[in-house]
């Protein structure tokens, strides 16, 4: 757990778009992105997120004051790992301004804060808490080799009953592995394909 105060986080970015991918895609939220991550994926397209000593350590009434500058009522709390950070404070102030909260988390961490939705995104690299399978609300995979097909399958097997599976290709491997993705899906409708659809949108 991060030694940072409950009252503040070390804030990289955040920024008003759409959802872009999962559940909730096409969806108008406000993102908040705290800094610091020890999984250490080597695909990942935030790694300036990893080191947490490199943001700006930003109170929850500025980060507050940020989502109450757009519209939308849906705030979605990435990372980096966000779980590195104890969110109570965080999330109990954003409840209070009726905000609708969702986190998307590699499930490494204890799960803390308050959510409406709760997607978990497992690596290979730093296993998840056995806490978050029966309260996840999504489960999304990144597909990466052919082999993910069945880890994906043993994270799904672990689930409630009611979690949205979500099959997302790796972005530099969507050429090569949709194909695959597409067929897979077709003879597995358990699962529905996540596509991120914010970067053909080229929004952030």
């Amino acid at each position: 757990m991060s030694t940072t105060s409950e009252t503040a986080y070390p804030l990289m970015e955040a920024f008003y778009t759409l959802q872009g991918e999962g559940y909730h895609s096409g969806k108008p939220a406000y993102f908040i992105r705290l800094a610091g991550c020890d999984v250490g994926c080597h695909w990942c397209d935030v790694k300036e997120s990893w080191d947490a000593g490199l943001h700006k350590i930003t109170s929850i009434e500025d980060i507050v004051s940020g989502a109450m500058a757009h519209p939308s009522k849906f705030v979605v709390i990435t990372g980096g790992e966000p779980l590195m950070h104890d969110l109570t404070e965080l999330t109990n102030n954003l409840i209070e301004k009726k905000y609708e909260l969702a986190i998307e988390t590699s499930g490494a961490y204890s799960l803390s804060g308050t959510w409406h939705w709760i997607c978990l995104s497992p690596k290979k690299f730093k296993a998840p808490r056995e806490e978050f399978y029966a309260v996840v609300n999504e489960l999304k995979v990144i597909i990466f080799n052919k082999s993910d097909f069945k880890w994906a399958e043993e994270h799904a097997a672990k689930v409630n009953k009611n979690c949205k599976l979500y099959l997302q290709v790796e972005w530099s491997k969507r050429d090569e592995l949709t194909p695959l993705l597409i067929e897979y899906v077709k003879q597995n409708p358990q699962w529905r394909i996540s596509v991120q659809t914010h970067k053909y949108l080229d929004i952030p």
